[in-house]
């Protein structure tokens, strides 16, 4: 009956579970509150996802300063994002989601199906101040959220044909 129940509940939130060993976040460049940002802005506002939508990417520094040009630009961290900005240069944000290069896994797919969204997969990144990863990203996970969503489990929609 407890088993009944645990996964009606994992079926209803329609989200991976969560990671039973949690993994300390990766060291960042420049400290980064998700819970900050996330409040002012949207996910695809700084994570686009440029055809076919394989990848969520990271925002250029030009992105960050459309904002921090004017807002917080005395900060030691600000002044180090700007003068990265200036300097053409690429902040070297250490992955805290990563899945094999082998595997296929296409973003704007998954958030076109109802009721997936962002944090179905990352988490409660929006209440983060500082984000590890926190969702089980393994094959067995994909797997049961794709029969929840009775989604296909054909190998080749996920794996390359190597």
């Amino acid at each position: 009956m407890v088993h009944t129940v645990s996964v009606l509940a994992l079926m209803a939130a329609a989200q991976l579970p969560e990671l039973k060993t949690p993994r300390p976040a990766p060291e960042q460049p420049l400290p980064f509150s998700h819970k900050i940002h996330a409040a002012l802005l949207k996910c695809n506002g700084c994570h686009t996802m440029a055809d076919p939508g394989d990848f969520a990417g990271l925002p250029a520094t030009a992105k960050c300063m459309e904002c921090h040009s004017a807002i917080r630009k005395e900060s030691p961290h600000i002044q180090k994002l700007a003068q990265a900005h200036g300097a053409g240069e690429k902040l070297k944000w250490a992955p805290v989601y990563r899945i094999p290069e082998w595997v296929s896994f296409n973003h704007r797919q998954h958030v076109a199906v109802e009721g997936v969204t962002c944090e179905s997969c990352h988490g409660a990144v929006a209440q983060r101040e500082v984000l590890r990863r926190e969702r089980d990203i393994s094959m067995q996970a994909c797997m049961e959220c794709h029969r929840q969503k009775k989604a296909s489990n054909d190998c080749l929609l996920c794996h390359d044909r190597r």
